[in-house]
């Protein structure tokens, strides 16, 4: 799990929305993507994410 201080400043880099951990992803519900974790770095660029909806 990321540090909680740590996620409450990482959003979206499409939509500027928060972010939530689920698992060994970033789920941004507003933009529809997952951002992986890797090695416990989040990899918050928009090619790397999966979409969701």
């Amino acid at each position: 799990m990321m540090d909680e201080s740590l996620l409450k400043l990482l959003v979206c880099p499409q939509s500027i929305a928060p972010l939530k951990q689920v698992g060994n992803e970033l789920i941004c519900e507003e933009s529809g993507l997952a951002y992986p974790i890797i090695d416990d770095i989040p990899v918050l660029l928009v090619e790397e994410a999966r979409k969701i909806n």
